[in-house]
Protein backbone atom coordinates (compact mmCIF):
# COMPACT_ATOMS: atom_id res chain seq x y z
CA UNK A 1 0.00 0.00 0.00
CA UNK A 2 2.73 2.75 0.84
CA UNK A 3 4.80 2.16 -2.58
CA UNK A 4 0.73 2.29 -4.35
CA UNK A 5 0.41 5.95 -2.67
CA UNK A 6 4.04 7.12 -2.98
CA UNK A 7 3.36 6.47 -6.72
CA UNK A 8 -0.52 7.86 -6.61
CA UNK A 9 -0.54 10.55 -4.50
CA UNK A 10 2.34 12.65 -6.48
CA UNK A 11 0.39 12.12 -9.27
CA UNK A 12 -2.73 13.02 -8.04
CA UNK A 13 -1.60 16.59 -6.20
CA UNK A 14 -0.12 17.35 -10.19
CA UNK A 15 -3.35 16.41 -11.33
CA UNK A 16 -5.54 18.76 -9.34
CA UNK A 17 -3.25 21.81 -8.84
CA UNK A 18 -2.60 21.42 -12.26
CA UNK A 19 -6.21 20.84 -14.13
CA UNK A 20 -8.52 22.42 -11.17
CA UNK A 21 -6.08 25.03 -10.66
CA UNK A 22 -3.77 26.25 -13.45
CA UNK A 23 -5.67 24.93 -16.30
CA UNK A 24 -9.14 25.96 -15.70
CA UNK A 25 -7.66 29.34 -14.82
CA UNK A 26 -5.54 29.27 -17.78
CA UNK A 27 -8.54 28.45 -20.32
CA UNK A 28 -10.71 30.77 -18.49
CA UNK A 29 -8.16 33.49 -18.93
CA UNK A 30 -7.48 32.69 -22.68
CA UNK A 31 -11.13 32.83 -23.36
CA UNK A 32 -12.20 35.93 -21.60
CA UNK A 33 -8.89 38.11 -21.08
CA UNK A 34 -10.20 38.40 -17.51
CA UNK A 35 -7.48 36.79 -14.77
CA UNK A 36 -9.40 34.06 -13.05
CA UNK A 37 -7.10 34.71 -9.79
CA UNK A 38 -8.61 37.37 -7.80
CA UNK A 39 -6.80 36.45 -4.55
CA UNK A 40 -4.70 39.88 -3.57
CA UNK A 41 -2.17 40.48 -1.19
CA UNK A 42 -4.05 43.78 0.55
CA UNK A 43 -4.91 44.09 3.93
CA UNK A 44 -8.71 42.26 3.50
CA UNK A 45 -10.24 40.35 5.07
CA UNK A 46 -10.80 38.21 1.71
CA UNK A 47 -6.92 38.44 1.17
CA UNK A 48 -5.93 37.58 4.58
CA UNK A 49 -7.96 34.28 3.75
CA UNK A 50 -6.55 33.85 0.50
CA UNK A 51 -2.63 33.93 1.90
CA UNK A 52 -4.08 31.71 4.84
CA UNK A 53 -5.50 29.74 2.16
CA UNK A 54 -1.88 29.30 -0.21
CA UNK A 55 -0.72 27.89 3.05
CA UNK A 56 -2.95 25.44 3.26
CA UNK A 57 -2.02 24.49 -0.30
CA UNK A 58 1.69 24.89 -0.07
CA UNK A 59 1.58 22.14 3.31
CA UNK A 60 -0.07 19.71 1.66
CA UNK A 61 2.70 19.75 -1.34
CA UNK A 62 5.06 19.57 1.28
CA UNK A 63 3.19 16.38 3.32
CA UNK A 64 2.71 14.49 -0.08
CA UNK A 65 6.49 14.90 -1.07
CA UNK A 66 7.78 14.10 2.24
CA UNK A 67 5.89 11.13 2.41
CA UNK A 68 6.91 10.06 -1.14
CA UNK A 69 10.59 11.22 -0.86
CA UNK A 70 11.71 10.65 2.34
CA UNK A 71 10.79 8.66 5.72
CA UNK A 72 12.63 11.01 7.85
CA UNK A 73 11.07 14.20 7.19
CA UNK A 74 7.47 11.97 7.05
CA UNK A 75 8.43 10.56 10.36
CA UNK A 76 8.72 14.73 11.50
CA UNK A 77 5.89 15.35 10.88
CA UNK A 78 4.24 13.27 13.42
CA UNK A 79 2.12 10.67 11.92
CA UNK A 80 -0.87 9.45 13.70
CA UNK A 81 -0.38 5.47 13.83
CA UNK A 82 -4.11 4.78 14.76
CA UNK A 83 -5.52 6.27 11.72
CA UNK A 84 -2.94 4.60 9.66
CA UNK A 85 -4.83 1.49 8.40
CA UNK A 86 -5.36 0.07 4.91
CA UNK A 87 -8.62 0.68 5.16
CA UNK A 88 -8.74 4.30 5.94
CA UNK A 89 -6.16 4.36 3.47
CA UNK A 90 -8.35 3.18 0.62
CA UNK A 91 -11.36 5.02 1.99
CA UNK A 92 -8.67 8.32 1.75
CA UNK A 93 -7.97 7.66 -2.19
CA UNK A 94 -11.73 6.58 -3.03
CA UNK A 95 -12.59 10.20 -1.55
CA UNK A 96 -9.36 11.90 -3.66
CA UNK A 97 -10.52 10.22 -6.58
CA UNK A 98 -14.36 11.70 -6.16
CA UNK A 99 -13.18 15.23 -5.40
CA UNK A 100 -10.92 15.21 -8.16
CA UNK A 101 -13.67 14.50 -10.63
CA UNK A 102 -15.98 16.33 -8.64
CA UNK A 103 -14.34 19.73 -8.63
CA UNK A 104 -13.12 19.10 -12.47
CA UNK A 105 -17.04 18.37 -13.03
CA UNK A 106 -17.96 21.51 -11.10
CA UNK A 107 -15.58 23.66 -12.95
CA UNK A 108 -16.71 22.51 -16.60
CA UNK A 109 -20.28 23.60 -15.65
CA UNK A 110 -19.03 26.79 -14.02
CA UNK A 111 -17.24 27.53 -17.76
CA UNK A 112 -15.85 30.99 -17.87
CA UNK A 113 -17.19 32.31 -14.31
CA UNK A 114 -14.53 30.82 -12.91
CA UNK A 115 -12.96 32.34 -10.52
CA UNK A 116 -10.37 32.08 -7.62
CA UNK A 117 -11.50 34.77 -5.16
CA UNK A 118 -13.90 37.19 -4.94
CA UNK A 119 -14.14 39.66 -8.80
CA UNK A 120 -15.33 42.49 -7.95
CA UNK A 121 -14.69 44.47 -11.20
CA UNK A 122 -15.94 41.60 -14.21
CA UNK A 123 -19.69 40.54 -14.24
CA UNK A 124 -20.22 36.56 -15.12
CA UNK A 125 -23.12 34.57 -15.34
CA UNK A 126 -24.98 32.61 -12.11
CA UNK A 127 -24.58 29.69 -12.55
CA UNK A 128 -27.42 27.31 -11.38
CA UNK A 129 -27.12 23.87 -13.39
CA UNK A 130 -25.60 20.74 -12.56
CA UNK A 131 -23.25 20.48 -9.75
CA UNK A 132 -24.72 23.99 -8.96
CA UNK A 133 -28.13 22.73 -8.78
CA UNK A 134 -27.53 20.18 -6.05
CA UNK A 135 -24.73 22.43 -3.71
CA UNK A 136 -24.25 26.37 -3.72
CA UNK A 137 -20.28 25.27 -3.33
CA UNK A 138 -19.87 22.28 -4.96
CA UNK A 139 -15.88 23.26 -5.61
CA UNK A 140 -15.39 24.38 -1.99
CA UNK A 141 -16.97 20.87 -0.77
CA UNK A 142 -14.52 18.81 -3.42
CA UNK A 143 -12.02 20.89 -2.01
CA UNK A 144 -13.10 19.76 1.25
CA UNK A 145 -13.61 15.97 0.72
CA UNK A 146 -10.21 16.02 -1.22
CA UNK A 147 -8.26 17.68 2.68
CA UNK A 148 -10.42 14.82 3.95
CA UNK A 149 -9.30 12.48 2.08
CA UNK A 150 -5.60 13.52 2.56
CA UNK A 151 -6.11 13.10 5.83
CA UNK A 152 -7.31 9.63 6.44
CA UNK A 153 -4.40 8.46 4.00
CA UNK A 154 -1.26 10.60 5.18
CA UNK A 155 -2.53 10.97 8.63
CA UNK A 156 -0.18 13.27 10.75
CA UNK A 157 -0.49 16.46 12.73
CA UNK A 158 0.40 17.77 10.17
CA UNK A 159 -1.86 16.64 7.94
CA UNK A 160 -4.59 17.35 10.70
CA UNK A 161 -3.72 20.89 10.71
CA UNK A 162 -3.98 21.44 7.15
CA UNK A 163 -7.03 20.12 7.00
CA UNK A 164 -8.66 21.74 10.06
CA UNK A 165 -7.12 25.28 8.56
CA UNK A 166 -8.55 24.58 4.89
CA UNK A 167 -11.94 23.90 6.03
CA UNK A 168 -12.22 26.82 8.05
CA UNK A 169 -10.75 29.10 5.49
CA UNK A 170 -13.60 27.59 3.37
CA UNK A 171 -16.11 28.24 5.80
CA UNK A 172 -15.12 31.93 5.67
CA UNK A 173 -14.54 32.39 2.22
CA UNK A 174 -17.93 30.80 1.04
CA UNK A 175 -19.21 33.85 3.54
CA UNK A 176 -17.62 36.13 2.40
CA UNK A 177 -18.50 35.67 -1.22
CA UNK A 178 -22.38 35.17 -0.48
CA UNK A 179 -22.81 39.25 0.57
CA UNK A 180 -20.93 39.75 -2.89
CA UNK A 181 -23.48 37.53 -4.61
CA UNK A 182 -26.62 38.93 -2.71
CA UNK A 183 -25.20 42.68 -3.93
CA UNK A 184 -24.49 41.59 -7.45
CA UNK A 185 -27.09 38.90 -8.22
CA UNK A 186 -29.85 40.29 -6.31
CA UNK A 187 -33.50 38.76 -6.38
CA UNK A 188 -31.81 35.85 -8.68
CA UNK A 189 -29.13 34.82 -5.76
CA UNK A 190 -32.00 35.30 -3.21
CA UNK A 191 -34.24 32.55 -5.34
CA UNK A 192 -31.20 30.04 -5.58
CA UNK A 193 -29.93 30.65 -1.91
CA UNK A 194 -34.05 29.32 -0.98
CA UNK A 195 -33.50 26.23 -3.82
CA UNK A 196 -30.30 24.93 -3.41
CA UNK A 197 -28.50 24.57 0.04
CA UNK A 198 -25.38 26.06 1.41
CA UNK A 199 -23.10 22.80 0.78
CA UNK A 200 -25.53 19.72 -0.16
Amino acid sequence: MTTLLKIFLPIYFALFFGLAMFWRSYLAWKRTGVNPYKLGNGDSVHDFVGKLFRVTLIGSAVIVLAFTFSDLLYAMLMPIFWLNSPVFAVVGLVLLTLALIWVLVAQLQMGDSWRIGIDEKTASPLVQRGLFGISRNPIFLGMSVMLVGMLLTLPTAATLMVTILGIILIHIQVRLEEPFLLENYGNAYRDYQKRVRRWI
